[in-house]
């Protein structure tokens, strides 16, 4: 029975369909560090104002704002490759124009143009992430959904971690125009996966004009029972996360750890701790669920938050160090995963791309909500009972869970 079980699991996850999952997610995650970590890497070792450095974050609100022209990508469909595919393709098209252009842009000689740039970079990757979130959710069969989360999760970390870690290696042996000309050519990855990945089926009407396009999706949405109650879990699922990891660095600093210590254990055994957990959920959800994923991993995540609060209690230890970065990444990533695949499945595939930047752009008031009074906790509280607090914040998330039967998740799911 355990064989058949572990043949069914891996049957889902080694297809076609999910390794273009996998790689349209790598491509997702690569442009991400350019316009942010690696940009102002570039720019410190360039000698530029902190004070512009700083202001060079504002390159990314496109990502916070990319519901406002998602309706755009479902109303229209491009005349090569479909409804998915054809706008995949344009935005990595255009990202791989950009990224270029920026090798050839000087942050010091041509601050505006730079910017100008990054702004552009952001646009377009802003809505790579749109129509890629849109394919995977219309792609995936109902026992594809969790693999389908995970894969993607894992591909976006990969990217991240080429485009972050990766290039401010590589940016120490050769210029920053050839790392950034080959981060233009490692978008390929995305073209390729987009030319050959299969085009997911229009499911139901899809809207015919913009107006359709803009206002369907939000009223399909909101007229559903338990609308809101959806919204206040996808903002507080995660939040006990999101208050344990706040304060992480500073702590472990406080402990007398080294920067090199946190970096490497946390860059390094935390990322493939939470890519473990990220797959080991998208595997679990192929026979428990989501509903019953969502519980485990909810529960589990919160609970990790006890490694950190007993860290605390023993002060400087690495070898606990390092099991409490790898319990709360593994349970994160298990969470993550569980957290993702909600999401998708509660979208109307009329009109994914709409709804799904809805619902990440209410999740992103998550790390608003629970960052902001985490310096205040810390210094109140002292690190013990904030590790504490931490775990205790799983509970609203996992009271309006309860409420998961009574919520009419989607129009159309198939």
């Amino acid at each position: 029975m355990a064989t058949i079980l572990k043949s069914n699991v891996l049957g889902v996850f080694i297809t076609w369909r999910m390794a273009a999952v996998l790689l349209l997610g790598f491509s997702s995650g690569l442009p991400l560090a350019l316009t942010a970590t690696t940009l102002q890497a570039w720019m410190k070792s360039e000698n530029v104002d902190l004070t512009v450095i700083g202001l060079f974050s504002l390159v990314g609100l496109p990502y916070g704002l990319k519901f406002i022209w998602a309706p755009i990508m479902d109303r229209f469909i491009p005349p090569f490759l479909g409804r998915r595919r054809g706008w995949m393709l344009i935005s990595q098209i255009a990202l791989i124009v950009t990224i270029a252009a920026m090798a050839f842009s000087s942050p010091v000689r041509f601050p505006v143009i730079t910017a100008i740039i990054a702004v552009l970079i952001s646009f377009f990757s802003a809505s790579q992430d749109i129509v890629v979130d849109a394919y995977r959710t219309d792609l995936a069969k109902p026992e594809e959904i969790g693999p389908a989360a995970s894969l993607y999760i894992t591909g976006y970390r990969l990217g991240m971690l080429m485009s972050g870690a990766v290039a401010l290696i590589l940016s120490d042996h050769l210029s920053w125009q050839v790392v950034y000309l080959l981060m233009a050519a490692a978008m390929g990855i995305g073209v390729v996966a987009t030319l050959f990945a299969p085009e997911p089926k229009t499911a139901g009407k899809p809207p015919q004009t913009i107006r359709e396009a803009v206002v369907l999706p939000f009223v399909e949405y909101f007229r559903r029972k338990g609308a809101l109650e959806v919204l206040g879990f996808i903002i507080l699922y995660k939040i006990d996360v999101v208050i344990a990891m706040a304060m992480t660095t500073p702590f472990l600093l406080e402990l007398g750890f080294t920067k090199t210590d946190i970096g490497a254990v946390t860059k390094g055994f935390g990322l493939v701790a939470t890519i473990a957990g990220t797959l080991s959920g998208g595997a679990v959800m192929v026979t428990l669920g989501i509903k019953r994923s969502l519980w485990l991993f909810g529960l589990s995540q919160g609970i990790s938050g006890l490694s950190f609060m007993l860290l605390a209690h023993v002060g400087h230890d690495y070898p606990m160090m390092v099991i409490a970065i790898a319990v709360e990444s593994f349970c994160s990533g298990m969470g993550t995963a569980a957290f993702t695949a909600f999401m998708m499945s509660i979208c109307d595939k009329r009109f994914t791309a709409t709804q799904y930047a809805l619902f990440t752009s209410v999740m992103g008031l998550s790390r608003v909500i629970g960052s902001a009074p985490t310096g205040y906790l810390a210094k109140a509280l002292g690190w013990e009972q904030y590790f504490l607090f931490s775990v205790l914040a799983m509970a609203p998330g996992l009271l309006l869970l309860t409420r998961y039967s009574k919520w009419r998740l989607a129009e159309t799911t198939k």
